[in-house]
């Protein structure tokens, strides 16, 4: 098996003596082994590939001297529409905004989901003057929250500004504070958390506490208020991995209140998912310099819900 020619997405290969009658799927599939044999199948039925320039089929055996050239054709990007969608906005200048996400709604566009998301948002409302950094389907966005986690979230109006802000991100420089309500009292007023945080061995749709293969992850809490099962605590971040404070919370045994995939699945109040917030975003503007802070307040439900708990 030599590989003759592969320059953008176009591959040529020439079969040798002994590699002759497997069928030409199979083989491709063994010679480009980041393509499964499915997306090859398909590549076949699309008459991408050619064997001595003629469209053969997947069941097709391959003979010795063969030409197979094969073709990757460009992913189809997807329009992504700009929508009037209203905004809390906390902060804005040239360089940044800053706003307030509510809940249930997610941060960039998915395939599958390409509207009502925050990016649609901004894209109608910045003009489409946003930073390209992140790609079409993340303009704008150097850093997330779940979709039912609310609060603070920065948006970069430039590929200047998102530079900046991903180094202090990266640098773990960015002041980030979260206020949350978790189940059962804390016996620590204050504490802090440091366990690595990587996929769950098990679940490879959860994050969990990973010693062996997770990367380093500290959160400090305190204790706001104590309630008779619950306690209202604001959470620090040291670092921004991925589920941090719902993982780091139910791993000493106070999972987040509403919280279904690390938590209690069930819970006597009404909830859409996790009670969680971005209270509180602080970090150097990009071209000031100057350290700039802005808070969100409380959504609706969480003062509720600390009403009846208060009650």
């Amino acid at each position: 098996m030599s590989e003759l020619n592969q320059s953008m997405k176009e591959f040529t290969y020439k079969i040798e003596l002994g590699e002759e009658d497997e069928r030409i799927d199979k083989w491709i599939s063994r010679a480009c082994d980041s393509l499964s044999r499915s997306y090859i199948q398909k590549l076949i039925k699309e008459e991408h590939v050619f064997v001595n320039d003629r469209p053969q089929k997947a069941s097709y055996r391959i003979k010795a001297e063969d030409e197979i050239r094969f073709q990757i054709p460009d992913a189809a990007q997807p329009a992504i529409p700009a929508e009037d969608i209203p905004l809390s906005i906390l902060y804005e200048d040239d360089d940044l905004l800053i706003v307030d996400k509510p809940k249930n709604m997610v941060v960039h566009p998915a395939p599958g989901h390409y509207s009502g998301t925050l990016v649609n948002a901004v894209l109608f409302h910045c003009r489409n003057r946003l930073s390209g950094i992140n790609g079409i389907l993340r303009p704008g966005i150097v850093h997330r929250i779940d979709k039912d986690t609310t609060g603070s979230l920065i948006v970069c109006k430039n590929d200047m500004a998102h530079q900046h802000v991903a180094s202090q991100l990266k640098e773990h420089s960015i002041t980030r504070k979260y206020h949350a309500i978790v189940h059962g009292r804390l016996t620590a007023e204050a504490g802090c958390i440091d366990a690595p945080i990587g996929r769950d061995e098990k679940d490879r749709k959860k994050m969990a506490v990973n010693p062996k293969n997770g990367k380093p992850a500290v959160t400090h809490y305190k204790v706001l208020k104590s309630f008779k099962e619950y306690s209202y605590i604001e959470c620090r971040l040291e670092t921004g991995r991925t589920h941090q404070i719902r993982v780091h919370m139910a791993s000493i045994g106070h999972p987040l209140l509403g919280d279904m995939v690390y938590g209690c699945r069930k819970t006597k109040f009404s909830l859409e998912g996790q009670t969680l917030h971005a209270m509180t975003i602080g970090l150097k503007h990009p071209s000031t310099g100057e350290y700039l802070e802005v808070s969100a307040p409380l959504p609706a439900y969480f003062l509720h819900l600390l009403e009846i708990l208060e009650s």
